[in-house]
């Protein structure tokens, strides 16, 4: 298969939510994904607010803002050789008029720049908010399962 053609498959886990809302931040989460799949930096950061604040696993671990943000995934893209095979799974969703949380399991394959594979799991939890009639993140918190 073409390596840019395996950058746009996109895993149909169908949503299973009622609300309107709940459908429209599933769709926006398809997007998200297929940005983060093909390193489009642009269509990922519209899924964020300016004022984001998002926990991630790169330092430094406490980002404020969009450009902050930006500069993480600037740097993840770029360990990243080719696309990043990535799904999230057991998406749950939970969304009122104005505000929404989701939560799931994320799974991250592919090669990197310096060699070697990546093959991780991590937790993803985030809170939406509707502005101008459009769902974007305010906050994400990202974990990665450890032993203790």
């Amino acid at each position: 298969m073409n390596p840019a053609a395996m950058c746009l498959e996109r895993p149909q886990a169908g949503p299973s939510a009622v609300h309107e809302d709940e459908l429209e931040i599933h769709m926006r989460i398809d997007t998200l994904c297929e940005a983060i799949r093909n390193k489009n930096l642009d269509g990922l950061m519209s899924h964020y607010l300016p004022d984001a604040v998002i926990y991630d696993l790169l330092p430094p671990l406490d980002l404020r803002g969009a450009a902050a943000c930006r500069r993480n995934f600037e740097k993840w893209f770029a360990s990243m050789t080719g696309c990043i095979h990535y799904e999230m799974l057991d998406v749950e969703i939970a969304a009122g008029d104005t505000h929404a949380f989701c939560h799931c399991l994320s799974h991250v394959t592919g090669a990197r720049t310096g060699g070697g594979r990546a093959d991780y799991w991590t937790r993803v939890s985030s809170g939406w908010r509707k502005v101008n009639g459009e769902w974007r993140i305010a906050h994400e918190h990202i974990s990665m399962p450890t032993m203790m």
